[in-house]
């Protein structure tokens, strides 16, 4: 059975996400912590699972609180398991 429910970022995943090199540029970040990001950015993780040999795994969609901003954003892990815009 699926599970393509979207789930609610955790502290910690909102850290990784932020130290994202494509994600600083996309939104500007500078200093901006955690809490400050997440009060601006929708986030959501999903337990992906391919529907034909590919990738299974987390998969973390963004967005921004203006459709006319920045594009949502796909994150992935790589096989290093360090997260990594989706191509």
């Amino acid at each position: 059975m699926r599970d393509t429910k979207p789930y609610p970022l955790s502290a910690a995943e909102w850290a990784e996400i932020i130290k994202v090199p494509a994600v600083r540029e996309a939104w500007g970040l500078t200093n901006e912590g955690v809490t400050e990001f997440a009060a601006y950015v929708y986030g959501a993780r999903f337990n992906f699972i391919s529907g034909s040999p590919g990738y299974v795994g987390d998969l973390y969609v963004l967005q921004g609180d203006a459709l006319t901003d920045v594009p949502p954003m796909v994150l992935r892990r790589d096989e290093h398991h360090t997260l990594v815009v989706a191509a």
